[in-house]
């Protein structure tokens, strides 16, 4: 008995020694997963993820680039994903295995609830506040000085990639680029990397007088020569500071989260506390509380103590009146540097969707900071300097060891690839091809080795003076040179049967800085005093459009000698001399009263001038050919002053004279309800000058608005010898039409403009010719007209109503009328 007693406890001890051993042994055995977690339908990575083992404590978040790393020793079977505004997702893991698991999250459907917390407020507005209150000692622009660098890397790819847009005949060529389709990870959608830009560069920032002053120390960019993309690789051109009220999207002015107004645009949701890098601190949800307004979508983790922004991540509201673009994503980090907040890394993502269901592309921009010093100030002189955009002459040079030791990201495979490629793909005959065709587009001339010929849209044309009307023109290409120009085109009426011509030559004395020399000589019609948006009167554009016949011409012969000189980028100082014979056409003649009373003919008026004139554009950013630049805007006021002196006897000058005029052209946003852009316009001559050498307004006859002429007024209308103008237009933005339930599904916006001009004419100026019937003076009466008119028609049309409301009794005149024009805005 004692021996059986003795067997079933030893048996019975073995048993839980096995159990416990297994048991044990099971325990600890770890589960261990890894993997990525991006949104299925834009591929891209998904930070701050919630992922827990189901049924257990223990529990991560995706990093910032939506990877995440897991373990446990619990018996665990499945893992779990959740984030605010997606879906919930559960998937299996294998038990005390180490394994990789890769996630789509779909974008949840279902709208949250608003939280209400009675008694009281919501605590999320409470914690709101207290970041508003705090963001004058978050914001490192409180900082006396500080520095950083920074490297910026900018990619685009083509992404909805179908097989019928594969097989099609324009891409056949390019068969090869999509061996380089992106498709490792079977969560994402794959996409064909095409460009990529890679930059480092200095930041210093200066509190008062206020500083900001960019030096790019390296680029790189794939597949484009222009230099000048450089400018835009940097950190000043594509930052984004949350804590500014308003952040710029393309144009336009959406509501920061934490705007000092974000209460009025957005709801808040306290949804948890955590801690993040070591910082406790709470997360908010925000969305907008309109329907299409211009505001974002996310979520902000915000420390406990100083009320800074530790991380972000926002989304623009999917229905957003804002063209092209499909997602704009935000992605922040912040760090702490010393006592003042700083981004450590910044990621920026744009789906650009021109057309649904066909091709589109991802821009993205991921930026890190590193090398912070703060108030620590160089010499006075080095603020100083106007440039505050600075790309060394060497950046773009940089060898492939530079980038290796320097760079603070390593490239992906993919990425690497992207430089071979563009170069492979701009060797291809046909690539070439359709590059002549769109450059062709955009710029007018058809560049065939040394010589482009255009411009294409004055080759034909047509008016009632010179009927049918044919030019041949071109000018020398790059390939020629990139430092000298010269141009050249004939032109013939077949009406009146003659020949038209004009030459000109332009180069450079030096690029750094820019100093040009030319010179210009034509003999050719031209409307007087047509404004400078205004399409030349032999663009066929403006023949198939015009609202009347054009009869008002005359003949010119023009002769422009010119030096200018570019302090910095954005200020330019020019002098010229311009030598003009007028020559009335057609019938038209100028007349005037002799000392006897009889009218007696004029036969040419011939003045010779000397020009000085200053531009000033602060902070301008530009895209630049070899020759000529496109200005890409500025936020402050762009000045322009001119100063002309009439000289007396000086080849054939009929008159002395001086002129000066001043031009002010400017835009400022008023969030939320648009923009507004207006121009001033003022001059005066002193000294006595016969009408066509007078300010002859501009008008308009074509059916195309034009914002710098006056659209209800006639060419050769009014003229005046002292003047000034005000034009002002107001864009809402859909602001009025976005409340409306039917309006706000086509996306329309309205605008609202006005302009006023006031002018005059001394007497002795006009007793010098006779006035022709149809011109007139504003003496004692100011021309007004004003309009409304809806824009993003169709993305891409405007009409404005517009209505005369002075000198309603002008001969032939209209008192309403319709203009249109096509314009491509975001």
């Amino acid at each position: 008995m004692y021996i059986k007693s003795t067997l079933r406890f030893c048996s019975a001890l073995s048993f839980f020694a096995v159990f416990l051993f297994c048991g044990g042994y099971l325990q600890a055995q770890t589960t261990k997963v890894s993997g990525k977690v991006v949104d299925i339908a834009t591929r891209e990575p998904l930070p701050f993820i919630n992922v827990v083992f189901k049924g257990t404590t223990a529990g991560t978040t995706t990093d910032f680039d939506g990877n995440y790393v897991i373990s446990t020793d619990k018996n665990a079977d499945s893992l779990v994903f959740t984030y605010i505004g997606y879906d919930r997702q559960a998937l299996k893991v294998k038990a005390g295995q180490t394994q990789q698991i890769n996630v789509g999250l779909s974008a949840s459907t279902v709208s949250l609830k608003e939280v209400v917390i009675k008694p009281g407020e919501n605590p999320a507005h409470a914690i709101l506040r207290k970041v508003i209150k705090n963001k004058p000692i978050n914001d490192r622009e409180k900082l006396d000085y500080y520095q950083y660098q920074v490297y910026n890397k900018i990619e685009f790819d083509i992404n909805n990639i179908s097989d019928k847009f594969k097989k099609n005949k324009v891409v056949k060529p390019f068969k090869f680029i999509f061996d380089n389709i992106d498709s490792t990870n079977v969560a994402e959608k794959p996409f064909l990397p095409l460009f990529l830009s890679e930059s480092l560069s200095e930041l210093y920032y200066r509190k008062k007088p206020k500083v900001t002053k960019e030096i790019i120390k390296a680029s790189k960019v794939a597949g484009i020569d222009n230099e000048s993309v450089s400018q835009f690789t940097g950190d000043l051109y594509q930052n984004v500071n949350i804590y500014d009220n308003a952040v710029l999207v393309f144009g336009k002015n959406f509501t920061s989260p934490v705007s000092d107004a974000g209460l009025f645009f957005y709801r808040y949701y306290l949804i948890d506390s955590m801690v993040v890098d070591g910082k406790y601190c709470y997360q908010i949800q925000f969305k907008p509380k309109r329907k299409q307004s211009l505001c974002f979508v996310g979520n902000m983790w915000i420390n406990d103590t100083t009320f800074a922004i530790k991380r972000l991540e926002m989304n623009m509201s999917g229905d957003a009146n804002i063209n092209y673009i499909n997602t704009f994503n935000v992605v922040q980090d912040y760090q702490q540097v010393e006592k003042s907040w700083f981004l450590k890394k910044d990621k920026l993502v744009v789906d650009f969707i021109i057309q649904k269901s066909k091709p589109g592309f991802y821009g993205r921009k991921t930026t890190s900071y590193n090398n912070f010093v703060l108030n620590k100030p160089l010499e006075e002189k080095f603020y100083s300097k106007a440039d505050n955009l600075i790309v060394e002459d060497d950046a773009g040079n940089k060898s492939a060891d530079f980038w290796l030791q320097n760079r603070h990201d390593t490239l992906s495979k993919n990425e690497q690839g992207i430089y071979k490629m563009v170069d492979t793909i701009r060797t291809i005959k046909a690539f070439r091809t359709y590059q002549d065709i769109i450059e062709s587009f955009t710029t007018g001339y058809r560049v065939t080795g040394y010589v482009e010929l255009g411009p294409i849209n004055k080759l034909l044309s047509y008016n009632n003076i010179e009927g049918p009307r044919i030019r041949f023109g071109g000018r020398t290409s790059n390939k020629f040179s990139k430092w000298h120009e010269f141009s050249a085109y004939t032109a013939y009426g077949f009406k009146d049967q003659k020949f038209k011509y004009g030459l000109g030559y332009r180069g450079f004395i030096t690029k750094d800085p820019r100093q040009m020399i030319g010179f210009t000589y034509k003999n050719d019609y031209e409307i007087l005093g047509q404004s400078q948006n205004g399409f030349s009167y032999d663009n066929f554009i403006a023949t198939i459009f015009r609202i009347r016949p054009l009869t008002n011409l005359t003949n010119l012969q023009d002769y422009n000698a010119y030096y200018s000189y570019e302090w910095f980028p954005g200020f330019e100082n020019k002098i010229s001399f311009v030598n003009r014979v007028y020559t009335p056409v057609a019938g038209f003649k100028y007349t005037f009263l002799d000392v006897d009373q009889t009218v007696k003919e004029l036969p040419r008026i011939i003045t010779s001038e000397i020009r000085l004139s200053a531009r000033l554009a602060i902070d301008e950013k530009y895209l630049a050919g070899e020759f000529d630049r496109m200005s890409l805007g500025t936020k402050w006021p762009v000045l322009s002053v001119q100063y002309n002196a009439g000289i007396k006897g000086v080849f054939g000058s009929n008159y002395k004279y001086h002129k000066i005029n001043l031009n002010i052209v400017d835009r400022f946003r008023i969030n939320p309800i648009g923009y507004t852009d207006y121009i001033i316009d003022a001059g005066k001559f002193f000294g006595n000058v016969p009408f066509p050498l007078m300010e002859i307004h501009g008008g308009n006859e074509t059916y195309f608005y034009d914002p710098y002429a006056f659209n209800m007024m006639r060419f050769y209308e009014f003229v005046s010898d002292e003047y000034a103008s005000l034009s002002v237009s107001h864009h809402f933005e859909g602001f009025f039409l976005n409340k409306i339930p039917l309006m706000r599904r086509l996306k329309w916006r309205e605008v609202v403009s006005g302009k006023v001009l006031v002018g005059a004419v001394n007497k002795k100026s006009s007793d010098i010719l006779i006035f022709p019937n149809a011109l007139n003076t504003l003496n004692g009466q100011p021309y007004c007209e004003a309009g409304v008119g809806v824009e993003n028609i169709l993305k891409i049309l405007r009409f404005d109503m517009l209505w005369r409301l002075s000198h309603l009794d002008n001969p032939d005149i209209s008192k309403f009328g319709f203009r249109g024009t096509l314009q491509f805005i975001f």
